[in-house]
């Protein structure tokens, strides 16, 4: 019942998503609509309509009030295959009278696709007054066919390990961050993960006896060093995370007693006009007995972007990456990176062969100020992925 309960729930989540996005666009051209144009005289058509609503989507002041747009798209990746991707994106102040605070954003996403990938989720960053404290969250329900070459570089590597299954995960994640410095902020973390396997078509054994269906309780502390700009889409600065989760037995969590550990550094440097460097290095690890579906992997739309998600995992994932992200013209930019990551069991296990290279071209999209829209066309060892999202990678 569970596994319907939530298929129910999305299918019916993204109709109404649609319905919106049709009837957000329908209210704001009428809100500035009259019977002609008051300059040519030409009655106004839905295309007309529609591009005002995009056009002015970027121009609205922040209050209190979110400002809230939505916009869908076609994408690919070797994991999803062809789908349709909807974004409904909002951005707003909690003391709009202070121009130096910064904006605080949510996005409700959802996604479907010809692999019958479906997914609906909420993520944001609330920013309270004087940026004293800070809210992160991340909610998504998914489900959808995908493969499981085992666990280590060794079984990872190779094509003929790939074995089908269906994936459902349901992934509950915040922290609560106070500032205690200048820049910096530190708080409790919270991770509630669900993860079944299901329609194993063969090679049962590269789950190495492990269950296929997982409850995880996680909690910890995160610390944080943020001198970026702009949350979104930063110019300038450093961004330093530090998560550290506990995953107890106590907590519910059966067999499984394991700690994982993040950390990431960003910098964001501008070079010339309309043009920043981007760069960051990236380290995930556990310790103890990990669920193989919680364990560190490469790939996705935020990191290593093109490979495969979670095809390469293992206990402890490490990847770089360094970005050029132009500004061309108007609303429109572009991107090109260079990246690399690795996976081991352990750290003494790196082997410089087993790097894998990284590489991709993008388009960014202005939709709301400071708030892109990115098209990546990402490509890895033997593997490509085109991806829609909302937000630079990182």
């Amino acid at each position: 019942m569970f596994p319907a309960d939530i298929r129910h729930i999305m299918q019916r989540i993204l109709t109404g998503l649609f319905t919106v996005l049709v009837s957000t666009i329908s209210l704001s051209a009428a809100e500035h609509d009259q019977p002609r144009d008051s300059l040519t005289g030409t009655k106004r058509n839905i295309v007309t309509k529609i591009i005002d609503y995009f056009g002015t989507a970027n121009k609205h002041e922040l209050s209190r009030r979110p400002d809230f747009s939505i916009i869908g798209g076609p994408h690919y990746s070797s994991d999803t295959k062809f789908g349709i991707g909807l974004v409904a994106a909002g951005i707003y102040s909690t003391d709009p009278s202070d121009t130096t605070l910064y904006p605080s954003n949510f996005s409700l996403y959802g996604d479907i696709s010809t692999a019958g990938f479906y997914m609906i989720g909420i993520r944001g960053s609330h920013i309270f007054p004087r940026d004293t404290r800070r809210i992160n969250y991340d909610i998504y329900l998914s489900s959808f066919t995908t493969y499981f070459w085992g666990i280590g570089y060794t079984y990872n590597s190779r094509d003929k390990n790939k074995t089908s299954y269906k994936d459902l995960r349901v992934t509950i994640s915040a922290d609560y961050l106070w500032r205690i410095g200048r820049h910096i902020y530190a708080g409790p973390t919270v991770e509630y993960n669900f993860i079944r396997a299901s329609d194993i078509k063969a090679n049962e054994f590269l789950w190495g006896g492990e269950s296929r269906s997982t409850n995880s309780y996680g909690i910890g502390v995160t610390a944080r060093y943020d001198t970026r700009d702009h949350l979104t889409d930063p110019y300038s600065g450093w961004f330093i995370q530090i998560d550290q989760r506990f995953y107890p037995r106590f907590l519910f969590n059966g067999n499984y007693n394991f700690s994982a550990t993040e950390i990431g550094i960003n910098n964001y440097t501008s070079v010339w006009k309309g043009g920043v460097i981007a760069s960051r290095a990236h380290l995930d690890y556990t310790i103890g007995h990990t669920p193989w579906g919680l364990l560190p992997s490469l790939g996705g739309s935020h990191t290593m972007r093109g490979y495969y998600e979670g095809r390469y995992r293992d206990k402890i994932a490490t990847d770089v990456t360094i970005e050029l992200r132009q500004h061309i013209y108007r609303r429109s930019g572009a991107v090109v990176w260079l990246g690399a990551g690795s996976i081991m069991e352990k750290f003494s296990d790196f082997r410089w062969k087993d790097i894998l290279p990284n590489a991709g071209i993008g388009y960014r999209w202005e939709f709301k100020k400071r708030t892109n829209v990115r098209l990546d066309l990402g490509f890895g060892k033997g593997e490509w992925g085109f991806i829609f999202n909302i937000n630079e990678a990182f």
